[in-house]
């Protein structure tokens, strides 16, 4: 099985898995992968569980050496990654032979790219999962939520490996405007309505203050007019507005609670495509219903189960 040593990490490379549920009622947050699908499908390319521990590479600057050889699969991302030089695009499975290196640089679509190995790689599970949340100390290659870095070892879980290719046109990255689907939730009807048209009419732009826990928008000021809240449990993708007017959607390593009023929650399939953005990107905001966001992400499930699939633009 694979063993790789970390030779350059900027600190940001961090082992993700599906995350950690069941721990809200203690403030703890889920974490996992932000773009699910990606880290799906390269485990997919290898024949894991769907939820297998990857790495997640944000943005490249990671550079590693095998000390055992084994198979790996990336998917997400192109950050220019290179097997002893040699491009290595996403959407396949490969080997690593020891002594070789697979560096990731500099994005060249998409922000994220995800590196899985056969059964996931290995760690003790924190609280039921090995996702590393930063901010919470947990979770992650020593179970104390730090991201990767220079002179850690990694190692699969497994040798066997049913390598896959995936179909050219699975792979999503962000066009010039990317559409992030909403469920409305129940404080919209508190907005002015000015500021409602707003919401769903005009092109926002990403914001540079974009991380795991949260992704802000930059755009017309939104103004809620309506009742004053109480802090209560915020769900993945939930969109707040904050005083100042300027949307934040939360991701996976959001807080568990807060109190700003919400324009509703972004489906996790738009959730996926975000994690793909990178700031300046140009999003517009879509409402949908519940039925149409629960039937479109069964059909993206079902067929990550078969054949690795797209997830449409």
């Amino acid at each position: 099985m694979i063993e790789l040593l970390v030779e350059h990490s900027l600190g940001f490379a961090q082992l993700q898995d599906g995350g950690r549920f069941g721990v809200r009622h203690l403030g703890i947050t889920q974490g996992g992968a932000l773009d699910w699908v990606a880290m799906q499908q390269a485990n997919w390319l290898l024949g894991n569980a769907a939820d297998a521990a990857v790495i997640e590479i944000p943005l490249g600057g990671l550079q590693l050496r095998a000390h055992a050889e084994g198979w790996l699969a990336l998917s997400g991302a192109d950050l220019d990654a290179k097997r002893d030089d040699q491009p290595l695009a996403p959407g396949q499975a490969f080997q690593l032979r020891h002594g070789q290196t697979l560096q990731f640089n500099r994005p060249k679509r998409g922000v994220r790219a995800y590196l899985a190995t056969p059964g996931g790689f290995a760690a003790d599970p924190v609280l039921g999962a090995i996702a590393t949340v930063m901010r919470e100390q947990l979770g992650g290659l020593h179970g104390n939520g730090r991201g990767l870095h220079n002179g850690d070892r990694l190692q699969g879980k497994a040798s066997n490996a049913e390598p896959r290719t995936l179909p050219a046109d699975a792979l999503w990255y962000p066009g010039h405007e990317v559409v992030l689907d909403l469920i409305p939730g129940a404080q919209i009807a508190g907005f002015a309505g000015a500021s409602l048209f707003a919401a769903f009419n005009q092109i926002w732009t990403l914001d540079q203050r974009a991380d795991r826990m949260g992704m802000r928008l930059a755009g017309p000021a939104l103004r809620y007019q309506g009742q004053a809240l109480i802090s209560e449990g915020i769900p993945l993708g939930a969109v707040q507005v904050p005083p100042d007017g300027q949307p934040i959607i939360l991701m996976n390593d959001r807080q568990t609670i807060g109190g700003y009023p919400r324009l509703g929650a972004v489906t996790p399939l738009s959730l996926a495509r975000l994690a793909q953005c990178a700031p300046g990107q140009k999003v517009r905001l879509r409402v949908v219903s519940q039925e149409s966001a629960r039937r479109e992400m069964l059909n993206v499930i079902s067929a990550l189960q078969t054949q690795g699939a797209s997830f449409g633009s």
